[in-house]
């Protein structure tokens, strides 16, 4: 079967959230032993939930799997970042290791974490790799798994960063990430990267997808100098009047990365395998955007984690049209936004599950009927 054609049809089983569900569990919640509202977005988080799964209690989130998609970015030779391309390498093998910021939480909290190369223009040695996305046993890898396009994109400031192809097959790798997880039990899913230079390609995409200047959407990524941040600036300005983009697949093969292509599939797929989400800073919520143009209901199954702190976030926030749960100025990436997520997700998970209604508590509750029947909450 056509790739693409395989992509659209997998993007078309994407089903709205339960609406009966999402209803069950906010007449309990309404009944709770506590005032009506008093828990604020834990129990909208709560609700959410159940529209995904489709029942208000019982619901386990506990198993938990970040997808890290690696790729590097042809842009960089412009001078567009602060770290030397050699990063994205180091960084793809420690997260297997354990030594990043998203590992080390994805360590202590016990969280399954798939990482994949999808394009890291340097060479990672062949006893770090994996061909499959699951162990015999059913287990996420602890190994990188090897689904490398090409070594890195190509340079968008002067040709196409990939061909409409590679985009597809990228995406297409996150739909088998999704697949992946829903298959090794997690009941929880998030979404990061690593790819020196892919704040650039994600603040291109973004200007694309949205009309706004870049400098209202680029930062400093990683610590980018003045001169850095100009020629930043300039090449995401060209980059979107460079290029013919009629669809949202042309956006991302044109001045996209394989990461971002690869992230976009994994938020689409997680929806199909109807798995909540979440969605990490910058560069994820980018993809997130993506994913939603390719289909509104993506963003039934998915949750922003934190707000991040570079300049661009907040666009992109409002395209999604999803608020971020948590604010600490975090702007590292690689999904480390997630482990934070999924414990605020886990908690509004168990005050459904295990708090007592009014009448399950003995407690008399017909002094909040007033509250309850005005809005006073």
């Amino acid at each position: 079967m056509n790739e693409e054609k395989r992509l659209y049809e997998l993007i078309g089983k994407i089903t709205p959230a339960d609406e009966k569900a999402m209803q069950e569990a906010r007449d309990r919640q309404a009944y709770l032993a506590k005032p009506p509202g008093s828990l604020g977005r834990l129990e909208d988080i709560s609700i959410k939930i159940a529209g995904i799964t489709g029942k208000a209690v019982g619901n386990d989130v506990t198993h938990q799997c970040i997808a890290v998609m690696s790729a590097d970015n042809g842009v960089v030779c412009e001078g567009v970042a602060s770290a030397p391309q050699s990063v994205t390498l180091s960084q793809t093998i420690n997260f297997t290791r354990r030594y990043t910021g998203v590992s080390s939480m994805a360590k202590y909290f016990d969280i399954d974490l798939l990482v994949t190369d999808v394009g890291v223009a340097m060479e990672i040695p062949e006893e770090l790799y994996t061909d499959s996305m699951l162990t015999e046993e059913g287990r996420i890898p602890v190994k990188i798994v090897n689904r490398r396009i090409a070594n890195g994109t190509r340079n968008l400031a002067k040709e196409p960063a990939m061909t409409r192809e590679e985009a597809v097959k990228a995406m297409l790798i996150g739909f088998e990430a999704a697949d992946a997880a829903k298959k090794s039990g997690a009941t929880l899913f998030g979404i990061g990267e690593m790819g020196i230079g892919n704040t650039t390609t994600s603040s291109a995409l973004l200007a694309a997808l949205t009309g706004a200047k870049a400098e209202q959407l680029v930062g400093r990524g990683g610590g980018l100098n003045d001169e850095g941040l100009s020629k930043k600036i300039k090449i995401v300005d060209d980059a979107v009047n460079m290029y013919c983009m009629s669809d949202p697949i042309d956006k991302l093969a044109n001045i996209g990365g394989f990461d971002i292509c690869a992230m976009v599939g994994a938020f689409l797929g997680a929806a199909v395998n109807r798995m909540p989400v979440v969605v990490d800073g910058f560069i994820s919520i980018v993809a997130a955007c993506y994913a939603k143009e390719l289909n509104p209901t993506v963003t039934d199954y998915m949750f922003a984690s934190h707000k991040s702190y570079e300049i661009g976030y907040v666009i992109a926030m409002e395209r999604l049209g999803l608020a971020p749960m948590f604010d600490l100025s975090m702007r590292l990436g690689e999904g480390s936004g997630c482990p934070i997520a999924f414990k605020i997700i886990e908690t509004a998970v168990a005050t459904m599950n295990l708090m007592k209604t009014l009448e399950e508590a003995s407690i008399d509750g017909d002094y909040l009927e007033e509250i309850r029947r005005d809005n006073l909450f």
